[in-house]
């Protein structure tokens, strides 16, 4: 009965936000679609496995054309003074926003041919696209390169599986001069778990030490550590991004995301954030913003 009334009610939420799309063809799933398990995005199984320096897509590849800040962050600070912008801008409250992300795996089957090492990288954009006055700049920039290993489990667990552990080191940072240079160095501890259309992921993560720290205190604001809950139903999926510092209350994000299909591979995208550190400028600066735009499929 539940699920009946769930159904109904995502139908009835496609009609109105839809109307030129067949609503009950959203949920039938083309042979061409492209839902990829938690075991084909890392070819942990002998079956997924591809070789060795193929382009693959890693996080979600999306462009938000339009995106809303509830309080866009016009003068930037550190607790390092040092880094702290003395200068304020007139930014608009709504801007684009897009991220890319790829990976190619580097080894494969090591550690008793089992674990595999990637090369992956992330760069998410803030656009001032709208904004005459500053001559429509990028506002930010985070660029995000890492070396990650995988290595396969298949550990039972609520009805799931835990599919594999491994880590990361990651640096991200924007590129920019003093005062708005940010970076930072991390190792990044994952755990894959899979139960049908779930997907959890846990990253807690260390920071490494810089020899002049640009955010201070990075880790109080952002967080520890990182959770994603993803699940697919039919042509849709719903996931979230969580971080927090987990040894206080105040401080961490959370980001929400709905991915429904348009036409063919092409996907709409709603985004909604709250909390802190959405870039690295941002760090220390709390604030909520709404995006709307397309998502692409993995590849």
């Amino acid at each position: 009965m539940k699920v009946t009334l769930t159904r109904r009610l995502i139908y009835i939420l496609l009609m109105v936000l839809l109307p030129k799309l067949q609503a009950q063809q959203l949920f039938q799933l083309s042979d061409d679609y492209i839902i990829k398990s938690y075991s084909e995005r890392w070819e942990l199984d002998s079956l997924c496995q591809q070789g060795t320096f193929r382009l693959m897509s890693y996080k979600p590849i999306y462009l938000a054309p339009a995106r809303w800040s509830s309080k866009p962050n016009d003068k930037p600070t550190s607790d390092n003074p040092d880094f702290s912008s003395t200068t304020s801008f007139p930014y608009n409250n709504i801007e684009a926003k897009f991220q890319v992300s790829f990976k190619t795996k580097l080894v494969q089957g090591i550690f008793w041919g089992k674990g595999d090492i990637w090369l992956g990288y992330t760069q998410k954009a803030h656009w001032q696209v709208f904004n005459t006055d500053l001559s429509r700049v990028f506002r930010e920039l985070n660029y995000e390169p890492e070396i990650i290993f995988k290595y396969p489990i298949r550990w039972k667990f609520f009805g799931g599986h835990f599919r594999s552990v491994g880590f990361s080191f990651n640096h991200q940072s924007n590129g920019r001069d003093l005062p708005n240079s940010r970076s930072w160095n991390r190792i990044i501890f994952h755990m894959g778990y899979q139960n049908n259309d779930w997907i959890i992921t846990l990253n807690p993560w260390i920071r490494m030490e810089d020899e002049e720290d640009e955010n201070p205190n990075i880790k109080k604001y952002i967080g520890n550590g990182e959770i994603n809950v993803a699940y697919n139903y039919h042509r849709h999926q719903f996931y979230s991004i969580i971080t927090h510092p987990f040894d206080q209350i105040k401080g961490g994000s959370i980001q929400l995301n709905y991915v429904f299909p348009l036409k063919g591979h092409l996907r709409g995208h709603v985004q909604v954030f709250e909390g802190y550190g959405e870039t690295l400028i941002d760090y220390n600066f709390r604030q909520t913003t709404v995006g709307f735009g397309i998502s692409f499929a993995d590849w």
